[in-house]
């Protein structure tokens, strides 16, 4: 899997855009990520949030509370750049500096590795992020957009 340009990160923003996000798309969309991680046997843990408020979670065998703690600081950098984390890792990358170097944030609480996409709904901005810990960071982001797509497909 090799990894996206920072332009194909940002057309999969714009694709991905929701035209609405209720509670029950939360539930599906967090199942549907359990179904596609378990075809994998991948050991991650899920989270969606809107609002700050937690609409769905779920940790898979061989998912640690270390996962958990990935899941926050990365949902915190997509909360601040309204961009998915690998995409905010990504342009650092570009400028020949890292996240860690040149934030001025602590790692402790940010983390700009793959697997946090936010949740935009057309009108509205982003409401929500989903993210996914476990897996190399570009298979937790390739993971949340094949769900997405397939959320946005029906």
């Amino acid at each position: 899997m090799s990894a996206p340009t920072i332009e194909e990160l940002e057309a999969q923003e714009q694709r991905l855009t929701l035209d609405s996000f209720t509670y029950d798309d939360a539930w599906r969309l967090g199942t549907l990520l359990v179904e596609l991680a378990r075809e994998r046997s991948a050991p991650v843990a899920i989270d969606i949030t809107r609002g700050g408020q937690q609409l769905f979670h779920a940790a898979l065998p061989g998912s640690t509370p270390d996962n958990d703690a990935w899941i926050a600081r990365k949902r915190r950098v997509v909360e601040r750049w309204h961009a998915s984390s690998y995409l905010v890792g990504s342009r650092f990358r570009a400028k020949g500096t890292t996240f860690e170097e040149s934030s001025r944030l602590d790692p402790d609480v940010y983390a700009a590795h793959g697997g946090a996409f936010p949740i935009t709904v057309r009108g509205a901005g982003v409401v929500g992020v989903v993210v996914v810990s476990g897996l190399p960071q570009i298979e937790d982001h390739a993971l949340v957009v094949q769900a997405l797509e397939a959320l946005t497909n029906k």
